[in-house]
């Protein structure tokens, strides 16, 4: 079973489980630098684990190695007994020494056989390291010697293995050596960086992962080797980095640095207590200050892992909250170069918007740049095509659909023909129907707090003649949300027989009906969502394919019974989808078995053999009866007990099932 599952997921940055031999990592994860002599560390790996609450850690293999009396300890006792800890740990393999001095003294193939020996949970290859700058034919030799290292690694190798991605600045080797390390590594180790993070060249990091991400599988985690600065760590995630390596937390309290998320001060400058963490509650920093040098130095590295680990636990929960772009700009204000390494991501839309959602709980306004996120670029490509079939709309204030803003305001002027009001968002003008949709429904922005335009009078729109226009701007709302989610033929098929039904307190759509039955739930991003009910006229309605995930056999019966439908039971999905995205759930029959959303995109799908790919929200009215969902499983082969089968009848929980549950 592959050791690596993504549980949830803001865009390309992933909450995931990397297994180990000695448990879990969760990601994105901090591995923090321990030297292989427990004397040089500073502070016990126990209280790392106990008080900082460290669940893995990284070492090098190579000091190990080139060091008797470490050497000697980790072959007899292993790896975890001399560094004291009981915890994950991955070994590097000497390629920062190599950057360093130029040469080290082991072999490829032998210290991978060390890692072997000493019990590494996660081995490096030990590859060639590529100096940014380097020539594209000097480049390119070295990550052929680097390729073939690691298909020799991996053959001797039975364990984790973390596969290096070289290649310099340049976009063509990046991803084939992105692609390369996807064949044969557990771990996708990008390297080569630290030249570009030790001189703040964000912009260029930006462009290298750029480049690397749509060749890395996704079944992996990805490692960026050496950003080990707080202020890093959101940008990086947004790339979809999963670890983390840090000894800049030591390196900065040797200096006498003092770190912070948005940045750096000197301990000796500190006249203030502006850190009010429990380290710093129990002795300030001005304090530290007067330390002798070696408790100064090792007082400060733990205060700055803390620091870091906290950092990296708040970009976790961002990425649960779907606030990931919020964070990381405000992360750039912290240094220009940071802010030019964002404003470079943000020029390269295409890497992100096959796995950015098709919306989120809100959009916060950070700065004037929140305008270029991937997802106002796609909001704008599908209003275009949305825009080029009406007439030139008239600008009007009104800013949402609320029936006390709708009873003046007509669909039609006295001729009969439609009137296409726009509304003057921050994201440009809008069709007054699609106002309500992500990202201008939740928008918000300075705009909001400051003074609103003014309402238009009724002598500022066409002659109502008295009419409330209310239910006919219901009708167009319904239309135009049909046609946007669902495509300009479809819709008024779709919407024959159904009205949509708004919020009392509110004014806002929020469910499209037939009779009384729900066809489509309208959420706070504006999107119509459908039920079951819904699902079927979706189903009858679009061409095979559409709109559709397919279901393995073996699944069927768990997914019709309102179960989510894991990765490995995927067999395909419309390539039109994004992670969010409602959609069909068929069997191999194309029979209609269950609506969801996805949790993968659909490039994902074939790539992954762990987790959930959709997750179900509406199934068949009459779940299979237990008798037959216990046979099903025995045909296949899975374990009966438990609750497995009485469970299968239940609606989904919003916390995952474990993958015995297919």
């Amino acid at each position: 079973m592959p050791p690596f599952e993504l549980l949830e997921r803001d865009g390309l940055a992933r909450l995931g489980r990397l297994d180990t031999p000695h448990g879990p990592i969760e990601t994105p994860a901090l591995l923090p630098v321990l030297h292989p002599d427990p004397e040089r560390q500073p502070a016990s790996a126990k209280f790392l684990r106990e008080r900082l609450g460290v669940r893995a850690v990284i070492t090098s293999a190579y000091i190990t190695w080139r060091t008797p009396p470490l050497r000697t300890v980790a072959e007899r006792d292993g790896l975890h007994r001399l560094l004291g800890f009981d915890g994950p740990v991955m070994t590097d393999s000497g390629a920062f020494q190599q950057h360093a001095y130029g040469s080290v003294e082991v072999g490829p193939d032998e210290i991978i056989d060390f890692q072997n020996r000493i019990g590494s949970d996660i081995a490096t290859v030990l590859d060639v390291f590529t100096e940014p700058e380097s020539p594209h034919d000097a480049a390119a030799a070295a990550l052929t010697e680097t390729e073939a290292r690691a298909r020799r690694a991996r053959a001797a190798r039975n364990g984790l293995l973390a596969a290096p991605v070289q290649g310099a600045l340049h976009a063509d080797l990046r991803y084939r050596a992105a692609v390369g390390a996807s064949e044969v590594g557990d771990v996708l180790a990008v390297g080569g960086v630290v030249p570009l993070l030790e001189r703040y060249r964000f912009a260029e990091l930006a462009q290298l992962l750029a480049a690397a991400r749509p060749g890395l599988t996704p079944a992996a985690p990805v490692h960026l080797f050496g950003a080990g600065h707080p202020m890093t760590f959101a940008f990086g995630a947004l790339f979809g980095v999963d670890l983390f390596d840090s000894s800049a937390y030591l390196k900065f309290a040797r200096r006498g640095d003092v770190m912070f998320p948005d940045g750096t001060v000197a301990v000796e400058d500190l006249r203030e207590e502006v850190c009010g963490c429990a380290l710093c509650a129990e002795t300030p920093l001005t304090k530290v200050a007067t330390w002798p040098a070696g408790e100064r130095e090792a007082r400060l590295a733990i205060h700055n892992l803390d620091v870091s680990l906290r950092e990296v636990a708040r970009i976790r929960q961002a990425i649960r909250d779907g606030t990931l772009w919020e964070l990381v700009e405000r992360r750039a204000t912290a240094h220009p170069a940071v802010r030019a390494g964002l404003l470079a991501a943000m020029d390269r839309a295409e890497t992100f918007l096959p796995t950015e959602p098709d919306s989120r709980r809100t959009f916060r306004e950070t700065g004037a740049d929140s305008v270029r996120r991937p997802a106002v670029v796609r909001f704008r490509e599908r209003l275009a095509v949305y825009a080029a079939t009406r007439p030139s709309p008239q600008v009007t204030g009104r800013r949402a659909l609320r029936p006390e803003y709708l009873r003046d305001l007509p669909t039609d002027d006295e001729r009969g023909a439609p009137i296409a009001w726009s509304v003057d968002t921050p994201l440009g003008p809008v069709p007054l129907e699609l106002t309500d949709l992500y990202p201008v429904g939740p928008y918000l922005g300075v705009e909001e707090f400051s003074l609103r335009p003014p309402v238009p009078r009724s002598g500022d729109v066409p002659s109502a003649r008295g009419t409330n226009w209310t239910e006919a701007w219901t009708e167009r709302q319904v239309l135009g949300l049909l046609e946007w989610e669902f495509g300009a033929d479809a819709a008024p098929v779709l919407a024959r027989g159904l009205c949509g039904e708004r919020s009392r307190r509110t004014g806002r759509l929020r469910t499209i009906v037939e009779g009384h039955e729900p066809m489509f739930v309208v959420g706070t991003d504006g999107i119509p969502r459908p039920t079951f009910a819904g699902g079927r006229r979706l189903h009858a309605l679009l061409t095979a394919g559409e709109r559709r995930v397919g279901v393995a056999p073996e699944a069927v019966p768990f997914v019709r019974a309102g179960r989510s439908l894991f990765a490995r039971f995927a067999t395909g999905a419309d390539p039109a989808l994004v992670p969010g995205a409602s959609a069909l759930l068929v069997g191999p029959d194309d029979a209609l078995l269950a609506v969801g959303r996805l949790v993968l995109a659909p490039h994902e799908i074939g790539r992954m053999a762990r987790g959930v790919a959709v997750r179900v929200t509406a199934h068949a009215d009459r779940p299979v009866p237990a008798e037959d969902l216990e046979l099903e499983l025995r045909e296949h082969g899975a374990a009966v007990g438990g609750d497995s089968v009485k469970a299968a009848g239940r609606p989904p929980s919003d916390s995952a099932p474990s993958d015995g549950d297919q």
